[in-house]
């Protein structure tokens, strides 16, 4: 009889996804996340009214309008889309809900103790005799 004991990777991985769901699950559940979009926010320092990202895209379809086949008008929209989107996320706050010590410490337990059972059976190193069996099947 074999002293050691058989592993099962397949009920360890499920176990760690397991954690790891739920844990992240429990997590989402206590974080409020708010927008303040029309409240302006913070660029390079400087406080910018959101209303105002607004203005360089109504030039760029202004343009896009105007010389539809301008490259320079693509890109300059492409840039104010993006300018817009990095406001919305630049004005958006997330904010931890109070939990007690417990409540914080299986939190932590799952999401990390999930991430290590998956990362032990997925970062696992082959054994030999595994390689040989890939190695032949390989062959047919």
């Amino acid at each position: 009889m074999n002293s050691k004991k058989q592993e099962n990777e397949l009920l360890e991985f499920l176990g760690g996804l397991a954690m790891l769901v739920v844990g992240l699950y429990w997590f989402s559940t206590k974080v409020n996340v708010s927008s303040s979009f029309f409240s302006g926010f913070t660029l390079g320092g400087f406080g910018v009214n959101s209303g105002m990202v607004i203005v360089p895209f109504i030039i760029a379809v202004v343009l896009c309008f105007v010389k539809p086949e301008s490259f320079g008008c693509k890109v300059f929209l492409g840039l104010t889309i993006l300018l817009i989107i990095a406001a919305v996320v630049a004005s958006t706050r997330m904010y931890l809900s109070t939990m007690s010590l417990f409540e914080w410490a299986g939190v932590l337990v799952l999401i990390f103790g999930g991430a290590g059972l998956l990362g032990r059976i997925l970062f696992k190193p082959v054994k030999a005799k595994d390689k040989k069996n890939d190695e032949e099947n390989r062959q047919f």
